[in-house]
Order: C-alpha cells, then sequence, then structure tokens
C-alpha cells in the first residue's frame, strides 16, 4: 500500500531538484516559483519541504550571519533534522535559516542527508574530506598554472611529468593527451609535436619518425658465436673489391674478376647466424637495418659487421657466387662457395678514377653487356635526382647522388648474383624469397624529368613471393636479393637456405620461407617508412635553418594552375599555384616558405 505524502502548503520554501522554490498554490499538482521569477507544475513528489512558511518571495533567502561548527560539535555523530539544526545553530527555525542550513547539509562535508534525517558526520569524516578538497583545490590550481605557462611557452620544471604525456603522443606511443585536448587542440601526433616545438621541450631538429613508425632504435645486444670450423675455397690470392659510398661502416658485397668468371662475394652472415637463432629472430622481428640522416641501426649485433663486414678484417669469410657468361653477356653459370678473400675498401669516387685501367675496365664492359640484355628484355631506369642525408657533428649535410660508370657497374654485378643465385635455387628447387614486380602501366614516351617523374608513378612495388616469377623493372625474368645479408633479412634468409644445401643439410620448405618473409616484411616496411619521413625531416630543418635558401626547380607535372615542382637539389617536390602556366621541364628559381617540420609541408615561393 503506497504511503500518501502530504502537500506542502502555500507560501512554504520547498527543495526542488537543488534549488529553492516557493510554492505557490497546491492542487492536483502543485504550481511554484522558481529563482528568476519563473513558475512550473509539478507532482508533490518531486519536491521537498524545508519550511512550512510563510514566505513571499525568493528574494527573502538572504543569508543569515551564523557558523554551524558549534552545532556540528554538539551533534557529531548522531542524527537530526533541519528544524533542530536551525535552533542549534541559529535560534530560530525560519524559511531563511532552514534555506542556510540546508546548504550545509547539501554541502555533504558536516552534514548529509535529507531534511527529515540528516546525519551528523564524524570529525574524522569531515577532516579527511577536507584533505581531499583542499587536494583537489591544490590539484585544479596547479592544473591551471601548468596550462597558463603552456599558453605562455614558458613550461617550468615541475611540468616534465605532463610534457611527458605530449610526448608519448608524439612518439605514437598514446592515442590521447589530457593537455592537448585542454588546449583546445587536436590530438595528433603531429600536434604533439608542435606543441612540444613551441614550448621548448623539444627544439626543430627532434625526429620522431622512426619511434612513431614502431622502429627499434639501438642495435641488438646479442652475443654472437664464434665461427664454425669449416672448409673453405682460399681465393685471397685473387684481388677483391668492396666498393661503396665514402663513410659507408656495413661493407657486405665485393667483386673479383677471375679470366673468364666474375665473382660476387658476400659477407657470409649466415655462418654465425643460424636458424631460429636468437640473433635470426631478432633479426627477422626487425626486417632490415635503419638508415637515417642521425646514423644507422643495425639489424644484426654490431659484433657481426666487425667481424664480418668484407674488407674490415685482412682476410674475411665470403659466401661467393661464382658468374659464368655467356656471349650475349647473360649468366650461364653459377657456383656458390664458401671463401676466404682479401678484400680491398675503395669508394665509388676511387674506383671512377681507374675505370680505364684492369681489372676495373674489363668488369665495366662486362656488367655494361648485362645491363644491354636487361633493357633488352624491357628493363626500365628512370633518372630522378637523388640525395645523400646526414647529419654531421650537428650539421645537416644534403649531396646529390652522381650518377657515376662506377655504382652502375657495382649495381650490375649485385643483379647479376641476384639472378644467378635465383635461377640455380629454382633449378635445385632450394625454396627462396623471391623479388617480382608487374610490369608497369603504360605512361607517355619522351625524357626529361617529368617523364621519368609520370613513369614512377606508374611502377607497382616490388614483392618478395616463394614461387619465381619476372622482375620486369630490371628486366629479369626471375630474380632474389642475395647480396646484403648484413642490411636485409631476406638476403640473409637466402643465404640460410644456400648454406644448408652447401652443408647437405633440409633446407627450409616453401611454407617456412613464405611465413618468415612475411613477417620480416612488415617489419621492413615501417623502417622504409620511418626512413622516408626522417629524410624528410631533415630536409624541412635544412630548409628552416637557412633561411636565405634559394634554388632551381623543375616542374615536373600540372594540373590546371596547380603545378608540381622538383628541386633537383634536395630531391623534393612541392606544389605552387601559378598566376600564369609554366611548361613541363621548365626551370623556376624558389624560395621556401611556411616550412612545417611537424606536418611534413612547405611551400615553395617562385622568385621574379
Amino acid at each position: 500500500m503506497a504511503i500518501h505524502q502530504p502537500s506542502p502548503p502555500p507560501d512554504s520554501l520547498v527543495l526542488y531538484k537543488v534549488r529553492p522554490a516557493r510554492v505557490i498554490s497546491v492542487g492536483d499538482k502543485l504550481e511554484i516559483a522558481l529563482e528568476g521569477g519563473q513558475t512550473k507544475r509539478v507532482r508533490p513528489k518531486d519536491v521537498e519541504l524545508l519550511h512550512p512558511g510563510p514566505l513571499r518571495g525568493l528574494d527573502e533567502l538572504t543569508a543569515p550571519q551564523a557558523e554551524l561548527d558549534e552545532a556540528w560539535e554538539l551533534l557529531e555523530g548522531t542524527e537530526t533534522n533541519l528544524e533542530e539544526l536551525c535552533e542549534l545553530a541559529f535560534g530560530e527555525f525560519t524559511p531563511q535559516t532552514a534555506w542556510a542550513a540546508w546548504q550545509q547539509v547539501a554541502e555533504g562535508l558536516r552534514f548529509s542527508g535529507s531534511a527529515s534525517a540528516i546525519t551528523v558526520r564524524s570529525r574524522e569524516a569531515v577532516e579527511h574530506d577536507l584533505a581531499q578538497r583542499e587536494a583537489k583545490a591544490a590539484a585544479e590550481r596547479d592544473w591551471k598554472g601548468f596550462l597558463e605557462r603552456m599558453e605562455g611557452a614558458a613550461p617550468a620544471a615541475e611540468d616534465a611529468e605532463r610534457l611527458g604525456e605530449v610526448e608519448r603522443l608524439a612518439l605514437g606511443r598514446s592515442e590521447h593527451s589530457r593537455v592537448l585536448q585542454a588546449l583546445g587542440r587536436e590530438q595528433t601526433p603531429e600536434n604533439a609535436h608542435r606543441t612540444l616545438n613551441r614550448v621548448g621541450y623539444w627544439d626543430a631538429r627532434r625526429n620522431p619518425h622512426p619511434a612513431r613508425c614502431g622502429v627499434i632504435g639501438k642495435d641488438p645486444g646479442l652475443a654472437v658465436p664464434a665461427l664454425p670450423d669449416e672448409d673453405r675455397l682460399d681465393l685471397t690470392a685473387l684481388p677483391a673489391y668492396a666498393i661503396d659510398d665514402e663513410g659507408n661502416e656495413d661493407p657486405d658485397d665485393a667483386v673479383t674478376l677471375d679470366g673468364d668468371r666474375l665473382w660476387v662475394h658476400v659477407a657470409d652472415v649466415a655462418a654465425v647466424v643460424g636458424r631460429d637463432s636468437e640473433i635470426e629472430r631478432e633479426a627477422r622481428a626487425r626486417g632490415a637495418n635503419l638508415y637515417v640522416p642521425e646514423g644507422i641501426v643495425n639489424m644484426l649485433p654490431v659484433a657481426v659487421t666487425e667481424r664480418l663486414g668484407l674488407g674490415l678484417q685482412e682476410i674475411s669469410p665470403a659466401l661467393s657466387f661464382g658468374l659464368s657468361l655467356d656471349s650475349a653477356g647473360g649468366v650461364a653459370e653459377v657456383r656458390v662457395e664458401r671463401t676466404w678473400i682479401r678484400a680491398t675498401r675503395l669508394t665509388y669516387g676511387e674506383v671512377e678514377r681507374r675505370l680505364s685501367q684492369p681489372p676495373f675496365a674489363q668488369l665495366l664492359e662486362i656488367t655494361r653487356g648485362f645491363r644491354a640484355l636487361r633493357e633488352a628484355r624491357g628493363a626500365t631506369s628512370l633518372d630522378l635526382p637523388e640525395v645523400s642525408v646526414r647529419v654531421v657533428g650537428g650539421e645537416v649535410r644534403i649531396r646529390p647522388i652522381e650518377r657515376l660508370r662506377s655504382r652502375a657497374l657495382v649495381t650490375e654485378a649485385m643483379l647479376m648474383a641476384g639472378e644467378g643465385v635465383a635461377r640455380l635455387c629454382q633449378e635445385r628447387d632450394i625454396p627462396i624469397p623471391y623479388a617480382t614486380q608487374p610490369p608497369p602501366e603504360p605512361s607517355a614516351d619522351g625524357g626529361g624529368l617529368a617523364a621519368d617523374f609520370a613513369r614512377r608513378r606508374t611502377f607497382k612495388p616490388t614483392r618478395l613471393v616463394g614461387s619465381p616469377d619476372a622482375h620486369a623493372g630490371l628486366g629479369l625474368e626471375r630474380y632474389t636479393r642475395a647480396t646484403s645479408p648484413l642490411r636485409r633479412y631476406s638476403d640473409l634468409l637466402v643465404h640460410q637456405q644456400l648454406r644448408a644445401w652447401l652443408a647437405g643439410d633440409q633446407p627450409l620448405d616453401a611454407e617456412a620461407v613464405t611465413e618468415r618473409i612475411g613477417e620480416a616484411e612488415l617489419a621492413a616496411a615501417s623502417i622504409r617508412r620511418a626512413e622516408r619521413l626522417s629524410n624528410l625531416h631533415w630536409k624541412l630543418v635544412y630548409l628552416f635553418e637557412h633561411p636565405g635558401w634559394k634554388a632551381d626547380a623543375v616542374v615536373v607535372a600540372k594540373d590546371n594552375r596547380a603545378h608540381t615542382l622538383l628541386v633537383p637539389g634536395l630531391a623534393l617536390e612541392a606544389r605552387v599555384r601559378l598566376k600564369q602556366d609554366a611548361p613541363l621541364d621548365s626551370s623556376l628559381r624558389v624560395a621556401a616558405r611556411d616550412i612545417d617540420i611537424p606536418g611534413q609541408s612547405l611551400r615553395l615561393r617562385v622568385l621574379g
């Protein structure tokens, strides 16, 4: 049976929701007056009687001067009601004292409950809540001060923890930032980066992209086993040349001319990195070395390179591919040997100056013949500018990569080895990852940067698959990557399969090879993205630090008034809107503006 609750009388003080109200009239519903002069019809159960009145208007509810501390001390730990509390605290029970006392009850510190049943809280509970409220108020004051310092771009030492939260978002380690939300900024890694730059927590040079791409930022610290005692063919009497860029730190290939045979020697990494070893699993999880302008992060322990890098020791162990050539310049026969070699390290520039001398003149002729054969099979080459971006002693150095014949010589020799190994593995049924690429989409003929820029867009990416297929871009019927096991996991896996075959052991089956390559390529894709973003980052830093920079740019694409410009000296492209049309391959003098390092963008201003 429901309990009937009597209606408050007219002119009584009631509580409606959390605010005072005066009862105007009583009926099926109560008509009440609210603050501000509004009226409302409500059910009797929607209000709580605080005082029977009479109350002529809510403006009469002026707070009387009194303290409730004494009443609380007298009643501590008991129960009371609103009338008794008013009598003790104010000496009278009126609408004014009822409302003043109720506000203390609603505050919930010393009193809690309803008008008819008020709990008087203990001193211990009150002191606990007071401490919590003060701590909360102090935290709010501290937070407000922090936000003011952030707006003023002047954080203090004590702000490091909060800025660390922003940093985690900038590095891609979290998806949210309370700080950015409070500052009214979209919670993105780019905005976090901008914020850290703006307040000076990061300087403009900070490169967040490897971490943001989830790439491991340090070399593996694993022990490297000793080189196994096994038979090796001694080729130390034949001169071997490890040719690379100046400053290269991981020389993993070399070439030797041996009569009619070309030897391509490769660091025998698989000799110390066995299948399913801890080092192999680590390399597989990384996929490849990370090359950023600041330096290299190796997929293998540094000791592997120090011991096995060709030319870093007087005599180096190698896995060598002996390539016999046919009259057309192609690879007729492949021989795979575990060898000892004596490698001399040379730079491309040094070899370029010796191309008329033996054996480099003969090597150049051999590799030119192979290139002609590839081109006859449809190989496509692009002559787009490339640059080397390095940070040396704090200085950003950007240098064009020259189109040297010596560089082409080494490239062709490595491609010959890749084709030869792929054919051998196909013939001997040794499962390996094959590098394949479908033919590009048809594109306009012609020369110049604009034509090559357009052709590049038609190329599909190279894929690693478990069965041989053509690589259209290279003009090869089959191809594998086998000459960089210090740098790429896929090359290391090819070497492990070859060494198992040489030793008479069972290589991994095709399914296992595919699984391992899938894992490594997922990591390698993050490496490639980190490298691309890092190079662009440092190019933008370079422009930011050289405000007087000017350069020639070439128009390589057009879309109405929007022109895409390529700056050869930086291998950098940007879009501009021109008032007048400029033909493809025309040159424009440009300067940089609106350099946005966190957003990885800039605008070019055409001069003159």
